[in-house]
């Protein structure tokens, strides 16, 4: 672990964590442990928060930090790694404005041989449906942060399958749990980003 990296990104620096990925990028170190440390950075600024040393405002500047450093390691949407895997529609559901989760996990799959196309936050359903026609993707990944847009998750699978999705649908969020996955519609629950690889390499049926 580059700590380093992890106490700047605590900080909230943007200008060290920026530096610090480009020293790291011409030492060649691996994408993925790049974003492992800026993991671990997002994860000392939410226990901050979660300690009232932070509040909504530095949680805000953290993922924009991330999205920064994301964009220079070039992780978000490619399939960096060697093997090449199936492609995702994510998107965080309409009514839903919260990213961080997502960014994670579109980054972590994006360097795990995963094409991510990442449509954004308080995505309309009808945005969900023509990207879903348009690229034929394996996954439809929903980000749901808020119960009170269950409802409205659970309209956007129904109508993204009723547009003829074959695919598989993986919601994510602190508050959805395996009730959530009945309840919506879907076929599987990712706690994490790490999981949600497991769960789609295994509805695929590769390693």
């Amino acid at each position: 672990m580059n700590e380093v990296l992890v106490k700047a990104f605590g900080k909230l620096d943007d200008d060290a964590v920026m530096e610090e990925v480009k020293k790291m990028q011409a030492a060649g170190t691996n994408a993925m442990d790049i974003l492992n440390d800026l993991q671990e950075g997002m994860q000392e600024v939410g226990q901050k928060y979660a300690e009232n040393q932070y509040y909504l405002s530095e949680l805000i500047m953290s993922a924009e930090i991330f999205k920064e450093a994301i964009k220079a390691i070039g992780g978000i949407g490619q399939a960096d790694s060697g093997k090449k895997y199936g492609t995702m529609i994510l998107g965080t559901v309409k009514g839903d404005i919260h990213d961080i989760g997502k960014n994670i996990v579109a980054a972590v799959m994006g360097c795990n041989g995963f094409k991510i196309i990442d449509l954004g936050v308080d995505v309309p359903i009808a945005k969900f449906v023509d990207a879903v026609k348009e690229n034929q993707p394996d996954f439809v990944g929903i980000s749901c942060l808020l119960t009170t847009n269950f409802d409205n998750t659970r309209e956007t699978i129904t109508q993204v399958k009723a547009a003829g999705f074959q695919g598989k649908f993986i919601i994510g969020g602190g508050p959805c749990d395996e009730g959530t996955v009945k309840y919506v519609g879907a076929d599987a629950l990712a706690k994490d980003a790490q999981e949600g690889i497991k769960i789609a390499k295994k509805m695929l049926g590769v390693n």
